[in-house]
C-alpha cells in the first residue's frame, strides 16, 4: 500500500508491505504535519517562529519534539566544529529564500550555540537568533512517521520525503541519487535496508541562478556565506534526522571522513559533478 501527500514543501510518500494499514498511514502523515506545524519557518505562528521572536527576551516553553530536534542540532553543531548551525535563517531571508517575519540586526545574531535549556521543555537564548530547522526537521519528521507506523503494528515499509528516505523492517529499496551534472539522470548506488539516507546538492538552484541554499556558518565574509559546492552529498545513517543534518557537514567540509560521521555511525557518499 502506497500513499502520497504534499507536506514539508515536497511530496511525502509512505509505503507499507501490507494492505490493512490505511489508518496507520494517516496517523504517520499526521505526525509529519505536526512537525511541519511546529517547526515551519514560513508560518509566523509556528513554535519555531515564536522561538525566533521571543527566546532572547523570555523563557519559551516548547513541544518535546521541538526540544528533541534542538538538542540534536546542538549536538551535531558541537561534533561538526560549527559546520552545522541552524542559526542561519537570516542569511536565507536576505537571499529571498525564506520570508522575513522578524527584524533583527544581522551583526547581533547568535546561533544554535546560544540556545540553552532551563528544563526539558523550556529554552532561552543568550542572544537574538534566527533559527531555521529546515536542514534537520524533515529528517526528524520521517523518523516520527516511521515510529508511528511501527507502533501501530506495521512490520516493514518506507517513508520518503523528497529524498529524505528511511526504510524499516524487511523492506529493501534501491538507493537512487540524481546526477549532479544532469539532474534528470538517476544514478543507482546500492540498496538500503533498516536505515536512512539524505542528500544535499544545488542541482537545479545553480541553473536557475539563485543563491545557494547551502550556508557556510563559518564564513568570514558575506560573499562566502552561500557555499557554491559542486556534486551531490549523501549520508547513510540509522535515523533520518542525522542523515539530513550531516549532509550539510559533508557538503561544506568536502571530507567523507569527517570525524563526526563516525560519531553518529554515519557513512558519507560524494558524487562529483
Amino acid at each position: 500500500m502506497i500513499r502520497c501527500k504534499p507536506l514539508l514543501g515536497t511530496f511525502v510518500e509512505i509505503s507499507i508491505d501490507q494492505d490493512d494499514g490505511p489508518v496507520a498511514i494517516e496517523n504517520a502523515f499526521a505526525a509529519i504535519q505536526n512537525v511541519h506545524d511546529l517547526m515551519g519557518f514560513h508560518d509566523p505562528k509556528s513554535e519555531l517562529s515564536q522561538i525566533n521572536q521571543r527566546a532572547h527576551l523570555e523563557v519559551v516553553e516548547i513541544h518535546p519534539w521541538t526540544a528533541q530536534v534542538i538538542r540534536i542540532a546542538k549536538e551535531v553543531h558541537i561534533e561538526s566544529n560549527g559546520l552545522f548551525n541552524c542559526g542561519i535563517g537570516h542569511r536565507l531571508v536576505a537571499a529571498g529564500l525564506l520570508p522575513g517575519h522578524i527584524t533583527l540586526s544581522n551583526h547581533e545574531l547568535g546561533g544554535i550555540e546560544d540556545i540553552y535549556f532551563l528544563a526539558p521543555d523550556l529554552i532561552k537564548s543568550s542572544r537574538p537568533a534566527c533559527l531555521d530547522l529546515g536542514g534537520i526537521a524533515k529528517g526528524f519528521a520521517v523518523d516520527m512517521a516511521v515510529r508511528v507506523l511501527i507502533s501501530e503494528g506495521i512490520s516493514s515499509g518506507s517513508v520518503n520525503a523528497g529524498g529524505d528516505l528511511r526504510v524499516f523492517g524487511g523492506t529493501s529499496l534501491p538507493i537512487q541519487v540524481r546526477n549532479p551534472e544532469t539532474p534528470n539522470e538517476i544514478i543507482e548506488i546500492g540498496s538500503l535496508k533498516d536505515g536512512a539516507i539524505a542528500t544535499s546538492s544545488l542541482y537545479f538552484a545553480k541553473r536557475d541562478r539563485q543563491k545557494s541554499h547551502i550556508i557556510n556558518p563559518l564564513a568570514q565574509h558575506f560573499s562566502e556565506v552561500h557555499a557554491e559546492v559542486s556534486g551531490s552529498f549523501s549520508i547513510l545513517a540509522k535515523e533520518c534526522v542525522y542523515a539530513d543534518a550531516l549532509t550539510k557537514v559533508l557538503a561544506l567540509s568536502n571530507n567523507e571522513h569527517h570525524p563526526c560521521f563516525n560519531k553518529f555511525s554515519a557513512q558519507a557518499i560524494r558524487i562529483s559533478a
